[in-house]
Order: C-alpha cells, then sequence, then structure tokens
C-alpha cells in the first residue's frame, strides 16, 4: 500500500496542471516592524512593534509602559515621521517626552477631557476613541500611542470588539503603529502583540535620589509567531531606563 507521502505527491501531480500547488500552503507573510530602541526588547519581538497593526503594553503604574513607549516615539520622530499620543486622562509629561529624545515638533499630542476635573471616565474614553479613529482614518502617521493607562479596566472593557476591528484595519491600510497603554488587555483578539510589563525594582544614586527603574516584560502573544500553549513560561525579558533627572545630568 502506497504511503501517505506517496498519495499526496500523487494527488499533486494529477492537480498540478489545473491547480498548480494545490497542497502546498501559502507562504506565511513577513510582518513589517519598527524597532522600539531598546535591543532587549526588540530581540524580544523579534525586531521591533509591527507596523499596520495595533500592540498593548500592559501592566501596573510604575511598570515601565510609558518609558517604552517614549523610547519607540523617540525613534520615530528621529527619522522625521510624524507620531501622535492620544492622552485620556491628561497625564502626558513633555518635558519627560524631550528628555528621552521624543523631537516634539514631530508629535500631536491630544489632550482629553482638558481641565475640566469633573468628566466622568467613560466621556474622556470616548473623546480618546474619537480622536484616534480620526488620526488612523486621517492617515499619515507613524505610530499613535492611545494611553488608557489612567482607565480603570471596568471602562476598558466596555469599548466595542467592532471599535478595534476599525482601529486595526485602518493601521494596517494606513501602515501606522499603534500602542495602546493600560493597566489591562482591551483590544483582545485586534491586537497583534500583547505585552505584560511589571516594576523590578529601582536604582538610587547616594541612597536617596532615585537614578534608574528596573522592568520585566514578557510576551502574552505574538501574531505570526508560535502560539505559546502555557506549558511553558512565555518569552520574557529585562530592561532599565533612566529617569528625567538622571538623563538631564548625563547631557
Amino acid at each position: 500500500m502506497p504511503t501517505a507521502a506517496a498519495l499526496q505527491l500523487q494527488i499533486e501531480r494529477s492537480l498540478e496542471a489545473r491547480f498548480p500547488a494545490a497542497l502546498t500552503p501559502a507562504p506565511r507573510a513577513i510582518q513589517e516592524v519598527a524597532p522600539t530602541g531598546i535591543a532587549v526588547v526588540d530581540e524580544l519581538l523579534q525586531g521591533g512593534f509591527p507596523v499596520g497593526a495595533i500592540s498593548e503594553l500592559v501592566g501596573p503604574a510604575c511598570s515601565g509602559r510609558t518609558s517604552l513607549a517614549l523610547t519607540f516615539l523617540a525613534g520615530r520622530t528621529a527619522e522625521e515621521r510624524f507620531c501622535a499620543w492620544v492622552d485620556a486622562e491628561d497625564a502626558f509629561d513633555p518635558e519627560s517626552a524631550a528628555a528621552c529624545g521624543v523631537q516634539l515638533g514631530q508629535l500631536l499630542w491630544v489632550r482629553c477631557g482638558g481641565e475640566k476635573k469633573q468628566t466622568k471616565n467613560w466621556t474622556r474614553l470616548e473623546q480618546a476613541l474619537k480622536t484616534t479613529d480620526l488620526l488612523l482614518q486621517a492617515g499619515g502617521f507613524a505610530a499613535i500611542v492611545l494611553d488608557l493607562a489612567g482607565i480603570g479596566p471596568a471602562e476598558g472593557m466596555r469599548i466595542p470588539l467592532a471599535t478595534w476591528f476599525r482601529f486595526r484595519q485602518a493601521a494596517d491600510r494606513t501602515r501606522c503603529s499603534l500602542l495602546v497603554l493600560g493597566r489591562a488587555s482591551f483590544a483582545q483578539s485586534s491586537a497583534a502583540v500583547v505585552l505584560d510589563a511589571e516594576p523590578m525594582c529601582a536604582e538610587a544614586l547616594g541612597g536617596t535620589v532615585l537614578h534608574a527603574g528596573a522592568f520585566s516584560l514578557s510576551r502574552r502573544r505574538q501574531r505570526f509567531q508560535q502560539i505559546w500553549n502555557g506549558a511553558r513560561k512565555p518569552p520574557a525579558s529585562a530592561w532599565t531606563a533612566g529617569t528625567q533627572w538622571a538623563v538631564e545630568q548625563s547631557a
């Protein structure tokens, strides 16, 4: 009796005239990436954040989410590419961004809610989502950071899946890297990459002045990669970011 391989070869030969490579899997497309600016993180992501896709940076406060996003934007703006930061909680600090190397002239900062501290979370979230949608549809941005770090998980999970699907489609069409910062994963299956960030330790200078912070980063999921089945620990890495004071002193 012929083996399965022999039968497959026989069928392919009989169909190759009518249906070329009928049983040959289509080659997997190579995902374009943009370097994050941090070598160990680029190694973890096999090159950097995907272009034309959604990446989520998930973690608690002081976990390095913002520092990683700023470092990424520093590389994008240094190439004279336009980027945007959609600030749902009015927490963005331009001085810290400049200290990380972000070219502020290449960055659009959108403050949602303004100075109205009484603005409800959902209202600010709606403004942030509508703004992100407009920017993605307009095109012309190499990277957009949607900062939802101040939004509670309960509010974030109310975002319709259709919204994230529309963001994913628009990002792919305009070749924009959309980074979502949050305390939980909100984009779900629409995210190409989900990274979990955790604080490790703080480094003090002279025992009193905070000099740098160490963070750990693990890859929860990454599209176009082998799926992690839970039998092993997900890929992880650690990195260090200096404080704004330390950066200014070394300049």
